[in-house]
């Protein structure tokens, strides 16, 4: 009795000094083997729908990547589940659940294990005995002792390789959007920060630490996430998550269910339990672009989130605290909208206790030649083209345009003039325009005597449609979309597109 307390004490002190059990295995094996007359030892794992040699003792590479599947693995499962010991003659086998995992273990007699936790498989072990040992009474009672610390051990290190696996794929995806986005770091760089936006970063640094909602105003493309980003990561919660969530892209039906999230069985489709935006971003900013976009009904219960820091599931029937920061932007005239009755008053005075009021890129031109350089070099990373130089001649062709679609069209213009481009040299009359036109500045407006300015009526429609395009973000339909923004008809937008060859996607 004492050996044995003393054999689960030292098991029990070597599964958690190491992670992974293929670590741990041989110093298990050596606890083990100072009880029981064991020379070899194997661990099989619980893999979905395969068991999988994980482990063994002493170290043996011509196994390690055994595994079996179908049937085998579910007879393996069960007596997982089931538990406890069972002699196994591998010359021999017989009904034996454990007879799919014997061709890794080799001819002699062997001992298995079930190695389960509240009553889920983890796995199984086997064990090999000494040459001319028989398996005593007491050598059972001592294996069987050791199968809970083994399963528990078995566990961790499962739990560990899948944070290693969900670790790797996320560090996968995040370098795929860094190549894809052309950028070093995920966090977008606010160009003019000591310059045109000087006095926004001046006040982002005011309000940042101080917990607070946030109301940034401006025109579409203006670089509002940016700046929102800037505010989480300057903020006590920089450690938390920022979640943006475009409130105009939400269906009206779906927006509580994303938002506040929904109980299992709450509504047809409701398969699964659903956290909303709020509790995703519990502890961290939730930065609601386009604000103006969210229905009365939804405005009402996000000002009680605002208030209370309290919402409830749908279907649900307690409410749940939050604790998260709001940063709301939008591109829309709030206070006419307040006056119009379709934003609420009171939620206008509650998010609007800090307003940053970002100007449109044709008011901070001095900016168009680090932002233009900037663009450059991360289109040339990014379609791995050559590094492109930017020439004076090309900054005042960009001065001259009205940039209605603000730092968003300028990166569309810029990848547009790396991708026309040849040798170092961006495309820009090209990629201004259809045919080598281009828009003329709103500041500068054409007149009848001026033959240059007169363009072809197929190139001004197609312009107009890009432009609204742009600021919809490709969205067609709904409010905000291009063809309320351009006051005609959602099937005669589409069909002017299709004629002109304009692609919604690629202004998404």
């Amino acid at each position: 009795m004492e050996n044995r307390r003393e054999l689960e004490l030292a098991l029990w002190r070597e599964a958690c000094r190491h992670i992974d059990i293929a670590g741990s295995l041989p110093d298990l094996f050596e606890a083990i083997r100072t009880a029981v007359p064991v020379e070899s030892m194997w661990i099989f794992a619980v893999d979905g729908p395969r068991v999988v040699l994980v482990a063994e003792a002493p170290a043996g590479p011509s196994t390690r990547r055994f595994s079996v599947s179908g049937e085998a693995a579910r007879q393996a499962s069960r007596f997982a589940r089931r538990g406890g010991l069972s002699l196994v003659n591998p010359a021999r086998p017989g009904k034996s659940l454990v007879r799919g995992l014997l061709p890794a273990v080799g001819p002699e007699h062997a001992i298995a294990g079930g190695l389960q936790r509240d009553g889920e498989a983890e796995g199984v072990v086997i064990w090999r005995l000494a040459p001319e040992q028989d398996l005593t009474d007491e050598h059972a009672e001592s294996l069987a002792a050791t199968l809970e610390a083994l399963a528990v051990a078995l566990d961790t290190s499962r739990r560990f390789h899948e944070l290693e696996d969900l670790r790797r794929a996320a560090e996968a995806d995040r370098q795929s959007a860094l190549q894809r986005l052309g950028r070093a770091s995920l966090t977008e760089p606010i160009i003019g920060a000591s310059s045109g936006l000087k006095s926004i970063m001046d006040r982002v640094a005011m309000v940042a630490a101080r917990d607070v909602p946030v109301l940034i105003l401006g025109e579409t493309g203006s670089g509002k996430e940016v700046v929102a980003r800037a505010i989480h990561e300057r903020s006590n919660r920089h450690e938390g998550p920022f979640l943006r969530v475009n409130c105009g892209a939400i269906p009206p039906e779906l927006i509580d269910s994303h938002l506040f999230g929904h109980e299992k069985g709450s509504f047809t489709g409701a398969t699964d339990q659903r956290l909303g935006w709020f509790e995703r971003a519990d502890n961290g900013t939730l930065f609601l672009d386009e604000i103006g976009e969210l229905p009365l009904a939804a405005q009402v219960r996000l000002l009680r989130v605002l208030q209370e820091g309290l919402l409830e599931r749908v279907g649900g029937q307690h409410s749940i605290r939050v604790d998260c920061r709001i940063v709301a932007a939008t591109h829309r005239d709030l206070t006419s909208m307040v006056r119009e009755r379709t934003f609420r008053e009171d939620l206008w005075y509650r998010l609007a206790v800090f307003p940053l009021m970002l100007p449109p890129l044709r008011d901070r031109l001095d900016d168009l030649p680090d932002l233009v350089r900037h663009f450059a070099d991360r289109a040339s990373t990014r379609f791995g083209l050559p590094e492109f130089e930017v020439h004076p001649e090309d900054l005042t062709a960009l001065r001259s345009y009205a940039w209605p679609g603000n730092i968003r069209e300028l990166a569309s213009v810029i990848d547009r003039a790396a991708l026309l481009g040849q040798s170092h040299r961006l495309a820009l009359d090209a990629a201004l325009g259809v045919g080598g036109w281009r828009a003329p500045a709103a500041s500068v407006p054409p007149t009848c005597g001026q033959p240059d300015a007169v363009t072809p009526l197929a190139h001004t429609v197609r312009r107009a449609i890009e432009i609204a395009l742009q600021a919809s973000r490709g969205r067609i339909e709904g409010a905000g979309g291009a063809a309320e923004r351009l006051e005609v008809n959602p099937n005669t937008l589409r069909s002017k597109m299709r004629k002109l060859g304009v692609d919604k996607s690629a202004f998404r």
